[in-house]
């Protein structure tokens, strides 16, 4: 089978060929982050509340498994020993003692960090203090690891750098984690504080780190057009990755953003159709599904959404292939999966429902009514008539259709 538009355009992979830390993320992250719901009002009690809810909402078994404390977890300084400690008051029981309770609970253990003296909210003025790993990488990646921690996402929080700087200090924390020998998924988000100019999207940082934020400052919103040219909705971010696929390969992703599925009403712009969007896309792209809201208020729909069995299978395909537009159509992307299926999305970006179709030649496939496709959302299918595949898709909503 021929997949239309899956050809990648070579790169140059800073760091080389090896994975960035070997044996972690075999398919894309799936999990919780506390910087979008939480910020700087993270504590034990709440990490716990969000664990629990984890588990209970039946996200944890439907692979939602990292739970990442963001920003604001350490004290405002480094010990008399210069090691890390967690805030007395946010962290009464510290970190061992939380990593246990995530593992016990079947859950991985992330932790945030910045390339910097200071970390983000630091250097934000949100929180006080000095306590980024610049200059304290082996000393921290051995804390980190001592402490049970499965997922570093580590941050460049300056505007004042350029890239050869970036890649040093990123790279440092990296050869720290590898010489633990311990499997530590490396998230990095080198756009922090750079808006116009994004590293993550304009380099290829595959040997570097599991996980690379390619996009800028992301908003519960489809679409950012005509308002915040540094924000991005879930179009802008769409657009962004379609030419990164080439990049994606087990062990390294883009990272598009964490998922605000299930935001609180009055906090963004999401309809629930926008939100099938961005988890469908997500999937499309292979890339982590990392949900950024409070669990613990999350409504039935979204947990529907976010665990849809059809849709989290595609993302965790281990063939690791990232999808690509159809004969260059930003509404129709084709990936391929397992040995040799392959899934088609059709995404209505206009303002009413649409009759959208994908043509059989440009998927590579031949066959016209043997070939048909299974909505990975409503599990109705489609067969292909003359030469096409055609469904009648919502305002802004999308259809991932199983070629079978």
């Amino acid at each position: 089978m021929v997949v239309a538009g899956c050809t990648a355009v070579p790169e140059d992979r800073i760091g080389g060929e090896r994975p960035a830390i070997d044996g972690v993320a075999k398919t894309p992250p799936m999990g919780w982050s506390s910087a979008q719901s939480l910020g700087c009002e993270v504590s034990e009690t709440a990490i716990h509340e969000q664990a629990d809810a984890l588990v209970s909402s039946g996200l944890r078994d439907a692979g939602y498994r990292y739970v990442i404390v963001g920003d604001c977890w350490s004290a405002r300084e480094r010990a008399a020993d210069g090691a890390l400690v967690p805030d007395p008051r946010r962290f009464p029981s510290g970190m061992t003692a939380l990593g246990r309770y995530l593992h016990d609970r079947g859950l991985l253990f992330g932790l945030s960090s910045a390339a910097g003296t200071r970390t983000c909210a630091q250097h934000s003025g949100r929180s006080a203090g000095s306590t980024g790993s610049l200059g304290h990488e082996a000393r921290d990646a051995a804390t980190f690891a001592d402490w049970g921690v499965d997922y570093l996402a580590y941050d460049w929080c300056s505007a004042q750098s350029d890239r050869d700087e970036q890649i040093a200090a990123f790279t440092v924390m990296r050869d720290a984690l590898r010489e633990l020998g311990t499997p530590i998924v490396y998230a990095i988000n080198p756009n922090r504080g750079l808006d116009t100019t994004r590293p993550g999207w304009d380099s290829y940082w595959g040997g570097v780190a599991t996980v690379t934020r390619v996009t800028g400052p992301t908003v519960p919103a489809w679409s950012t057009e005509g308002r915040d040219r540094k924000a991005q909705g879930v179009v802008e971010v769409i657009d962004a990755l379609a030419p990164l696929a080439g990049r994606v390969r087990p062990g390294t992703y883009n990272d598009p953003g964490l998922l605000p599925v299930g935001i609180a009403p009055g906090s963004g712009e999401l309809t629930e159709s926008e939100q099938r969007t961005q988890v469908s896309m997500w999937a499309m792209m292979a890339a982590p599904l990392m949900v950024g809201v409070d669990l613990t208020r999350m409504p039935g729909s979204a947990i529907r959404i976010l665990t849809n069995r059809a849709i989290v299978r595609i993302d965790q395909d281990e063939r690791v292939s990232a999808g690509a537009r159809v004969a260059g159509n930003p509404e129709v992307w084709s990936r391929a999966i397992g040995d040799r299926g392959l899934v088609v999305s059709l995404t209505n970006r206009g303002p009413a429902p649409r009759r959208l179709s994908v043509s059989l030649r440009d998927l590579g496939l031949t066959g016209d009514g043997r070939v048909a496709g299974v909505d990975a959302w409503t599990g109705d299918r489609y067969r292909a008539v003359d030469g096409r595949l055609a469904v009648t898709v919502a305002a802004h909503d999308t259809a991932v259709l199983t070629i079978v």
